[in-house]
């Protein structure tokens, strides 16, 4: 389905500038945003468990009774650790033991867990209810074109972080996020700029790693990707990497 309206939604483009008579419609960020996500996997990622593993911890996403539920896997000397967060709720289970928590650390540690899947999934989250999109531009970046779409969130259901904001630079042709910048408020606040690496499909969804870059200069969020093209202008902080993803196309509830 998601593929039917990506070509749909390109041959309206390529329509209208066959037509000397109309002027071309531009791109929204809504409709970047939809063939994005069509080609990365599109309704695969409601359908489908997947599995992965980031640093030490193992991950993993599927529903059950309609909700989605995000997990992670912790090795510990006391024995395995692993958090559940199911919908808005979290729970911390040592020994497959519900262990009590302070609201405030469970609410610190499902915002971790939330945070880990987000940006393994990308960009399909980019299409929740708090989530607001709004194209910025056309550019060049390197030796490819696109489309740059700043993402801001509503404070009602846009999580402890809402006053983060992002830049997404989707390729105009494949519509992969290939880059991605965000401002944050915590520990001080910040920005960082990523450049996505060993892009590839497991399982009929897109993944990518990234190498994470911290500017050396003080520019607005929207001018990081001109810092980038400029020798010496970033940092390298880290590397951000998937290892051992499995996805499964089972029906889940």
């Amino acid at each position: 389905m998601q593929r039917l309206f990506l070509f749909s939604l390109i041959g309206l483009v390529i329509g209208c500038r066959q037509s000397p008579k109309q002027e071309e419609a531009p791109i929204t960020a809504q409709q970047v945003v939809d063939s994005a996500i069509a080609f990365a996997g599109g309704e695969l990622y409601s359908r489908a468990k997947i599995e992965f593993d980031f640093r030490d911890f193992h991950y993993s996403s599927y529903r059950e009774d309609g909700k989605r539920v995000l997990t992670r896997t912790i090795p510990s000397d006391s024995g395995l650790i692993r958090d559940v967060r199911k919908g808005q709720s979290f729970t911390r289970y040592l020994k497959e033991q519900k262990l009590p928590l302070p609201d405030s650390t469970a609410q610190r540690y499902s915002n971790s867990v939330n945070s880990v899947h987000y940006f393994a999934y990308l960009p399909y989250g980019l299409n929740d209810r708090a989530v607001n999109k709004r194209m910025l531009d056309t550019v060049t970046l390197g030796d490819h074109r696109y489309y740059k779409i700043q993402v801001t969130f509503d404070q009602q259901g846009g999580g402890e972080d809402f006053e983060d904001v992002f830049i997404y630079w989707f390729n105009t042709k494949s519509f992969r996020p290939d880059f991605l910048a965000y401002e944050f408020q915590v520990n001080g606040g910040g920005m960082r700029f990523r450049e996505a690496q060993n892009q590839r499909v497991v399982g009929g969804i897109a993944f990518s790693d990234y190498i994470n870059y911290k500017p050396l200069a003080e520019v607005p969020l929207a001018a990081l990707d001109s810092l980038y093209a400029i020798p010496g202008g970033m940092e390298k902080l880290s590397e951000i990497k998937l290892r051992n993803i499995r996805v499964s196309q089972d029906n889940y509830n």
